[in-house]
């Protein structure tokens, strides 16, 4: 019986830590571009020696793309792709043949947005995305914003 209570002890222990490994914290920011426009900067801080995959992955790559998704909001309207600034690393493994575009320590994401109203109003969605370091991924994770306008 106690070595029962032990083994799930450590099942337990090792399943919390999994769930409390949390290397990438977000900051979702706007910033007034003109009268109506906005550009909303989506930043991801990456602990060292994790990454986080770009939202455009090569053919071969399994890695899972960052994907934003945007509440409807009839005041706003999204204003072309959203767009990726910091160092894209192009990673290949040559081991099992694939490859990936991923980022280390920051990237930003703008998406360019335009009030049809003028109101002070917000913005609001999700990122889902995934982060690797050299021996593990950790299952993709849902992360909600909400960004005041105006």
């Amino acid at each position: 019986m106690k070595k029962l209570l032990l083994a799930l002890v450590c099942i337990l222990t090792v399943a919390l830590a999994q769930a409390q490994l949390n290397p990438v914290s977000w900051k979702f920011t706007s910033k007034k571009v003109s009268e109506k426009v906005y550009e909303i900067h989506m930043t991801a801080v990456i602990s060292t020696g994790w990454h986080l995959y770009s939202q455009n992955q090569p053919e071969d790559a399994i890695a899972i793309p960052t994907k934003f998704s945007f509440t409807n909001n009839p005041l706003v309207k999204l204003d072309g792709k959203i767009s990726e600034m910091g160092k894209m690393e192009k990673f290949h493994d040559a081991s099992v043949d694939v490859s990936a575009n991923q980022y280390s320590k920051t990237v930003t994401f703008v998406q360019k947005v335009t009030l049809k109203a003028a109101a002070k109003t917000n913005i609001s969605g999700s990122v889902t995305y995934q982060t690797c370091d050299d021996k593990q991924c950790l299952p993709p994770k849902k992360v909600p914003f909400k960004v005041n306008l105006g």
